[in-house]
């Protein structure tokens, strides 16, 4: 935060948009109480702002408003949008020939705060439509949130106060969409994962959900962001839910021939396996933060340089803050993933299995394993030529003498699986060098990266400019 920065209090928020006589809407609120709409009439003067609440609570009462849910999900990213169509449609057909000064908004959302059995932790889906000019055609703000207070009674306070927040949002800091970001967690420090964000509509026609999703990430709203091949924001529930996953970590600065075949062999070998289903499993490509870090901060054209190769070549990306794996496995957890593979190099399991060794020399050291390797998890490894030496694979790994019976052990229970049928004719690409000649305008890397990558490189001019991205609304 900035010294000119000032995080108001939610009823300061809550009251300034029921002063301000332009903004009307309707509050459609389903679970966890009518706890925005709530902090709208506490705050005074919400005659100025409120429309109409309302709570269907019984699902019949709520299929009959916006009829069923096909997937008997009532909690649900189609649930929030079928409430903002319907009473958005409402309010436009009663009141918008009586209220042409006006700039009207809908607020709908679908919670399931924690129940007494603990059972459920907490989760919901969140949107605003809302219009910026009046009569204009409206925006729409979508977000998925985790809820992690212990409390049923906490959480709805939660949802209140980040409603208020994504309501101002909207309507002052639509300008400073990184700003806008931030302000979603004001007042909610430690008690909110926002996972998922979509900011779009007339009044933002260059804004791009990747940003949004690294936004999300690098200002601790969450540890995991994700986005379709399409550059679309998805949320994990909304298709991994009992799949089988492999996740494949790199810096892809580019994607070379290289990482086509680490891809290629490994998802081929994890769904060849006898428990595997291609038909039910998800490639998915990670960047860390810590990957995109350059001196110490983020560039943001080159974290939006990378992702465009990786969504061209048809793959999802998460954007993480998982500097180690077990960060990664424990927030797929929660969607009882029915398999996992984690998919690295050689030197990158060397790094992990020194890392482990030497940080849990407190006699910790099985049980620092064992987090990582569960029941439904492994780690395939792809070798590596090493520039000044001979291939370093799974089986030739030199982990500390301390730990090799270990080492042995996962190597024999298969949870650490050597990638098999893999292209030694291209263990000589190195990306950094790749890069190298892209930079300085040399030929040759034409053919040390994929076809299909060497037009949107030249056309896009990836990875010739240093700087920052403009501000992207």
């Amino acid at each position: 935060m900035t010294k000119n920065e000032q995080i108001l209090k939610t009823e300061q928020k809550a009251l300034e948009i029921n002063l301000n006589q332009s903004i009307y809407g309707t509050f459609a609120e389903i679970g966890a109480g009518q706890e925005v709409a709530r902090n709208f009439f506490q705050a005074g003067a919400a005659a100025g702002t409120i429309a109409k609440t309302m709570s269907a609570y019984d699902k019949i009462y709520s299929d009959q408003i916006y009829g069923p849910e096909k997937s008997g999900r009532y909690v649900c990213e189609n649930r929030v949008y079928t409430m903002l169509d319907h009473e958005y449609n409402l309010l436009d057909e009663r009141l918008s020939t009586c209220r042409l000064d006006t700039t009207f908004f809908v607020f709908a959302d679908t919670v399931a705060a924690i129940n007494y059995q603990k059972t459920i932790k907490g989760n919901g889906w969140l949107g605003i439509r809302f219009q910026l000019k009046p009569c204009s055609k409206p925006n729409d703000l979508i977000i998925h949130v985790k809820m992690l207070d212990h409390d049923n009674r906490l959480q709805q306070e939660a949802i209140g106060v980040l409603g208020v927040n994504m309501l101002y949002a909207c309507y002052h800091h639509n300008q400073d969409i990184e700003r806008f970001v931030k302000s979603l967690k004001d007042g909610l420090e430690g008690r909110v994962h926002i996972d998922m964000i979509r900011l779009s509509g007339p009044e933002f026609p260059e804004l791009d959900d990747r940003i949004l999703s690294l936004y999300l990430v690098k200002h601790g709203l969450t540890d995991v962001a994700i986005f379709d091949s399409n550059k679309r924001a998805q949320h994990a529930s909304e298709f991994l839910y009992k799949k089988s996953v492999m996740v494949v970590r790199g810096n892809f600065r580019p994607p070379t021939l290289v990482t086509n075949d680490v891809i290629k062999t490994g998802f081929e070998q994890f769904t060849n396996e006898p428990e595997g289903d291609a038909s039910k499993s998800y490639v998915l490509t990670e960047l860390t933060l810590d990957s995109l870090l350059n001196d110490g901060e983020i560039n943001e054209r080159d974290f939006m340089d990378r992702t465009e190769l990786l969504c061209g070549l048809g793959h999802r990306v998460i954007v993480s803050n998982c500097s180690n794996h077990q960060m990664l496995i424990n927030y797929l957890n929660d969607y009882r993933i029915k398999r996992l593979g984690l998919v690295i190099g050689a030197h990158e399991l060397l790094e992990i299995i020194n890392e482990k060794f030497y940080n849990n020399s407190d006699g910790r050291l099985l049980v620092a394993f064992g987090e990582l390797f569960t029941r439904n998890i492994k780690i395939y490894v792809y070798p590596a030529q090493q520039e000044d030496a001979g291939l370093l694979n799974a089986g030739n790994l030199p982990v500390p003498a301390g730990i090799k019976f270990l080492y042995q052990h996962l190597l024999d229970s298969h949870q650490i699986v050597p990638i098999r049928d893999y292209n030694e004719d291209l263990l000589h690409i190195f990306p950094y060098k790749v890069l190298e000649l892209i930079k300085s305008g040399k030929d040759g890397w034409e053919n040390l990266i994929p076809g299909t990558l060497v037009d949107i490189i030249k056309e896009k001019q990836l990875f010739i400019s240093e700087t920052k991205l403009a501000d992207p609304v």
